[in-house]
């Protein structure tokens, strides 16, 4: 059984300038096997949305150093449920206050990593939750 690769949109959303974090990411998680976008630096959450939904990614991946991540994140998560998306795993990264944390959470951001995770801890979890979700039997844009 060849299951396709898993597809992961690694997006900046703001004025953050910064993308080292986010390319180094995205390299690692292509060295594992699974397809990568890259939308570059300073895109707004509609932009990400309309990406994710056109590329048909399971995961958005979000990386935030300018502080405006407490809005940023939870937007990027409402955008997707509001096409009907919902179902696409949402990570947050880059510097996010712990106390950010669990707001983010609750916001639908399944996870957050911080400065200095190792990417291959990221890589297994993305797996992981994907593999979770396919195990639910849970429909893509369903």
């Amino acid at each position: 059984m060849s299951e396709r690769p898993i597809r992961v949109l690694i997006a900046k959303p703001g004025l953050d300038g910064h993308d080292r974090g986010a390319k180094v990411v995205a390299q690692a998680l292509r060295d594992a096997g699974m397809e990568v976008i890259y939308t570059g630096l300073r895109q707004t959450p509609e932009q990400i949305v309309e990406a994710a939904i056109q590329e048909d990614v399971q995961v958005v991946g979000l990386s935030c150093l300018s502080g405006a991540h407490m809005y940023l994140f939870p937007a990027v998560v409402e955008g997707l449920r509001a096409r009907g998306a919902g179902d696409i795993i949402v990570l947050g990264g880059g510097i996010i206050p712990d106390e950010d944390i669990p707001l983010l959470k609750e916001a639908g951001v399944v996870e957050i990593f911080g400065p200095g995770t190792p990417t291959a801890e990221i890589i297994r979890f993305i797996r992981e939750e994907v593999q979770k979700r396919a195990g639910k039997g849970e429909s893509h844009h369903g």
